[in-house]
């Protein structure tokens, strides 16, 4: 019954587990409360002792803090992480302190984990509590949730170990999207294309979301889908995902996956629970009549002659050999969509049709599809063209002599310093970041446990033992996370390089949000257009003026060379 000694290896020092609180509760139906648990071989004597170890902490924590339930728990041994993902549903992850000097996590990063598998589980399968109550006996919700899960973690595959998130990514941030910088006539072209496909709808609701490699040029849907979508877009869409093996600066992928070693665990998962659950009530590879789709399956989507990207994870339809249509769950409606996803070299399309709205389903599907080929070929080559042209490649954002994060938590994006920069810093640098981050994100936590909704204004500087300057300033919800390790020894030097760049950088951010897109929406309206798409418009010469703003000046002016110049 034990995993292989590949399989072992890379599982060593990390438990995953979710499991219902209200299942369970009479005696000898304790196993009932377990929804899915990483590594399945161990003894479920154990399982349930890691388990009941989870519910006793979050008992305990609810009568010290009954409105904020318990995040993280930190041990001698052990971190263990909690995530309610739905009322009564938790999602925990135990992992093993060791005295491996890769193996230093910040708890907000492995929690942010947790929660990015429920949304994607949420988009593809609806929530666990409706599977529950669709087949009480919990089999349906165990044989989605097995898979998926696996396939997930499966992008954490590096070699012959699961490398979460760990200090050497405290420069990224999880839940978030990464957006192009654009130029006021692509920007044009965009909104442009996006009002060609709402018209091969016909009077069809219709979203879209637009990526160039793996960045976000536009969308319609709302932040919290705009996020899912993204994500899973850069998973398993994009050109990059496609091409196996192709190297990425998105944080999503980490790049070796074994897909191998990742269905042999999958496989005895499947065993395992079979033993217990039996081969007649849930299985997670689907053999059981439920009918489970796999998304995160690796290797499954491919480009067909007319652009659109195919699989058959969601089965062919009947009598045919024809794959059918993907569909996702909006988090903000529940709404079920058609997923439609068309591909011009690095321009990936992505389009939502309702389900509700198509009366003759795959057929209306088809007839959109042809319309949007006939249509909206030209234009998407028009914009992949432009967007090319001004696309400075990996090394885009770079600004030298900074290693940077900044997150704007409102709109749910970030902008980081490419990873090949980033992995030039020295791991002491990166181990203080980590650290500070975690002070930051602790603060945070209690600000949300005091019900605290002013805005906080926060600047910290330190100095790191190889004398690099790590610095965090928090303003107007904004947070930036600096690294300067060739800066003067005096703080005051430090203070201000973190001015010049931030005072550029930050206020490039507001202009985007505000200025920049009144200035758009006056565009749009002179050139016809009714409608205004959500479309990252740090015009594209913004990261010289950064570069030279870093360098001395003001920031009015800075902004004045924007709004001038644009």
């Amino acid at each position: 019954m034990g995993l292989s000694s590949t399989a072992t290896t890379i599982v060593e020092g990390i438990q995953f587990c979710v499991f219902d609180l209200r299942r369970g509760q009479h005696e000898g139906q304790e196993l009932d409360k377990i929804l899915f648990f990483f590594p399945a071989d161990l003894p479920f004597s154990t399982q349930l002792s890691v388990i009941g170890l989870s519910e006793g902490l979050i008992t305990f924590t609810r009568i010290f803090s009954p409105d904020a339930a318990c995040e993280v728990i930190e041990a001698e041994r052990h971190c263990h992480v909690f995530y309610e993902a739905e009322p009564d549903i938790w999602m925990v992850m135990i992992v093993e302190k060791n005295k491996e000097p890769e193996a230093i996590w910040r708890t907000d990063a492995l929690r942010k984990v947790l929660k990015e598998v429920h949304f994607l589980f949420v988009m593809f399968h609806g929530s666990m509590r409706v599977l529950l109550d669709k087949e009480p006996g919990g089999g349906l919700a165990r044989s989605h949730l097995y898979p998926f899960i696996m396939d997930y973690l499966s992008d954490f595959l590096v070699g012959k170990k699961l490398m979460l998130p760990s200090f050497r990514d405290c420069l990224k941030e999880r839940g978030t999207v990464q957006m192009l910088t654009v130029g006021r006539e692509a920007a044009i072209e965009v909104q442009s294309l996006v009002r060609v496909i709402e018209s091969c709808a016909g009077i069809i609701p219709c979203y879209s979301l637009i990526l160039f490699q793996d960045l976000l040029v536009s969308t319609t849907l709302s932040p919290d889908d705009t996020v899912n979508l993204f994500t899973y877009a850069v998973l398993r869409l994009t050109p990059n995902a496609l091409s196996s093996g192709a190297s990425s600066w998105s944080y999503l992928r980490k790049g070796t996956a074994s897909h191998v070693a990742t269905a042999s665990i999958l496989a005895q998962s499947g065993t395992v629970a079979e033993q217990f659950y039996g081969p007649g009530e849930t299985s997670p590879v689907g053999d059981n009549g439920y009918h489970v789709i796999r998304p995160l399956h690796h290797d499954k989507w491919s480009r067909g002659r007319d652009g659109f990207l195919v699989t058959d994870i969601w089965g062919v339809e009947p009598g045919t050999w024809i794959p059918a249509t993907p569909t996702v769950l909006l988090h903000q409606t529940g709404e079920k969509m058609y997923l439609c996803a068309h591909q011009h070299k690095s321009l990936t399309m992505i389009f939502l049709l309702p389900v509700s709205s198509i009366l003759n389903g795959e057929q209306g599907v088809s007839t959109v599809k042809q319309q949007v080929v006939e249509n909206a070929a030209l234009k998407m080559l028009k914009v992949e063209e432009k967007l090319s042209k001004g696309w400075g490649g990996e090394n885009a954002y770079h600004v030298s002599g900074y290693r940077y994060l900044l997150v704007d938590g409102d709109r749910n994006i970030s902008r980081a310093s490419p990873p090949g920069k980033v992995a030039t810093l020295y791991k002491e640098s990166l181990l203080s970041l980590n650290k500070l981050r975690e002070e930051v994100d602790l603060d945070k936590s209690r600000a949300r446990g005091d019900n605290d909704e002013h805005e906080k204004e926060l600047e910290v500087s330190i100095r790191a033992k190889n004398n690099a300057w790590v610095i965090v300033r928090i303003t107007r919800g904004k947070e930036l996370y600096l690294v300067l390790e060739k800066a003067n020894e005096t703080l005051l030097y430090a203070s201000d390089a973190v001015e010049k760049f931030s005072n550029s950088l930050v206020s490039a951010w507001e202009a985007t949000s505000f200025d920049v897109t009144l200035i758009v929406k006056i565009f749009l309206v002179v050139s016809g257009y009714d409608q205004f798409v959500v479309v990252d418009l740090i015009m594209g010469d913004l990261i010289d003026d950064i570069k030279r703003c870093s360098g001395g000046g003001d920031d009015n002016i800075a902004l004045g060379k924007l709004k001038t110049a644009h």
